[in-house]
């Protein structure tokens, strides 16, 4: 079974409506112990992180969520879901992220013709072949909506990048933890065939 951490992230239904169209059983829940039970994980994300930290405290997830990757069970994180996965951002200074990667969550500087937030389809620079990418074409487009963006600390473990006036990256990959900058549940058919790949890992 598949836990999806309800912590009020506004994405959490349609990742969910996602899997259920792929045949793929999920829970959504806000019980750490649920959690922990669980066989994979996705952390949805959108809004700020600040807020969202807070949220994830609030019901007593952070915690879990640092002790389900340490297990190097199946985890991904989406969007927001992504960076809160570092151990801060710049969106919201001195709150600390979760905090089991390292590296710089900045803003997209504006630049000329940008539009912040980085809003609609960008093709990715795949890093990694395998994994949530197996199958994948080259350059696939994904869908993103943000306005910080990831810099990893080593890029080792960077499996996809992008560009829109800096390079981003877009996804990382450690061991059975992946996260994705884009929303694959709103990335046609290109994001169905990731959640299959990420459901595949159980």
């Amino acid at each position: 079974m598949i836990a999806i951490i309800d912590y009020g992230a506004g994405n959490l239904q349609s990742v969910k409506k996602a899997f259920d169209y792929i045949g793929v059983p999920t829970r959504v829940t806000k019980d750490p112990a649920e959690l922990l039970r669980a066989d994979a994980a996705v952390l949805p994300g959108v809004g700020a992180f600040g807020d969202s930290m807070a949220a994830l405290r609030e019901v007593h997830m952070v915690e879990p969520i640092r002790e389900f990757i340490a297990a190097d069970k199946p985890f991904l994180g989406i969007c927001l879901g992504l960076q809160l996965l570092f151990e801060g951002s710049e969106e919201s200074p001195g709150v600390p992220g979760i905090g089991v990667l390292k590296g710089s969550i900045t803003r997209i500087p504006a630049g000329e013709g940008l539009k912040i937030p980085h809003m609609g389809w960008n093709s990715l620079d795949l890093r990694q072949k395998g994994g949530l990418f197996a199958g994948l074409e080259e350059e696939p487009y994904v869908y993103f909506v943000h306005s910080y963006y990831l810099h990893a600390a080593d890029p080792s473990i960077v499996s996809a990048q992008t560009s829109y006036g800096v390079c981003i990256d877009a996804a990382v990959s450690r061991g059975k933890l992946n996260a994705v900058q884009f929303h694959p549940e709103k990335s046609g058919k290109t994001g169905l065939a990731m959640l299959r790949n990420f459901a595949a890992m159980l």
